[in-house]
């Protein structure tokens, strides 16, 4: 591993790379916050997959593709005068050092080791915490982001409110509630009304996503993985369908369900 001096000196050498795209690569120069943000993005969930994947080699890339991406921001807002990267580093050391207490005193300086909180003690007054930084949201879930996935914001939203204590004091008892969704659900469908069958099965999503997380299944991956099992299950099935000289017109769907099943039994 690198020592510290040398971290650094990469880090400074990341910025001289910027510096030189900016001002000697047209396309690098003609970029703003808005062209780069869909890449940003489409980084974030490259870094995801890799983490996924297990894969260091990729991981380590990912990072400092992401890392490029960040640079890249700052570079942009340093020459609209708003920001440069030192304001933004600084800004995360002063919002850390704040939020964990048992680590820091208000001037940065460690504190004596000692008996600290367990980590479930500093998750369950995480929010409480950052409700109180100086400047920080006037709500806890002002927050989270709109344009976040629709997942992710649930668990994220379910997450901070239990950082308030507003949560499910048995997780059992989330299945009730969950119940009580899929009923409303079966109702909204006998209705003529496409905006409240939306509403209704937002809601129960919404409970499908709490019950996992206090389960501690992080729904995202569940998801995730039932997607790739669909994906190989069909693939299987498309293969078998293409081997015997049919279409899938040519098939019912007992004929499909057949081969699926045979997938299934190969623990496809």
């Amino acid at each position: 591993m690198h020592t510290k001096e040398e971290k650094m000196s990469a880090f400074g050498r990341l910025l001289d790379v910027m510096d030189a795209l900016r001002e000697r690569c047209p396309w690098n120069a003609e970029q703003t916050m808005e062209s780069i943000r869909p890449m940003t993005e489409e980084e974030v969930y490259e870094l995801s997959d890799a983490i996924i994947c297990a894969d260091s080699g990729e991981i380590s890339k990912e990072v400092g593709d992401l890392m490029y991406h960040l640079v890249f921001y700052a570079r942009i807002a340093q020459e609209q005068g708003l920001f440069d990267i030192a304001d933004s580093i600084e800004s995360v050391c002063r919002k850390m050092v704040f939020r964990h207490p048992h680590v820091f005193r208000k001037d940065g300086s460690l504190v004596p080791e000692g008996q600290a909180p367990s980590a479930k003690e500093i998750a369950d007054t995480w929010e409480l915490v950052k409700a109180a930084e100086k400047n920080g949201n006037r709500s806890v879930m002002s927050g989270i982001p709109r344009t976040m996935p629709a997942l992710l914001r649930a668990l994220s939203m379910q997450e901070k409110a239990r950082g308030c204590g507003f949560d499910w004091e048995k997780r059992e008892d989330v299945w009730e509630k969950v119940v009580e969704e899929v009923g409303e659900v079966q109702e909204a469908c006998g209705e003529n009304d496409e905006e409240h069958l939306g509403e209704e099965f937002g809601d129960l999503l919404f409970a499908v996503i709490n019950a996992a997380r206090l389960y501690g299944i992080d729904p995202e991956k569940a998801l995730g993985d039932s997607c790739e099992k669909f994906r190989r299950r069909f693939s299987y099935l498309e293969e078998n369908t293409l081997r015997k000289g049919l279409k899938f017109s040519d098939m019912t769907l007992a004929q499909m369900d057949e081969i699926w099943d045979e997938a299934k039994a190969r623990g496809l």
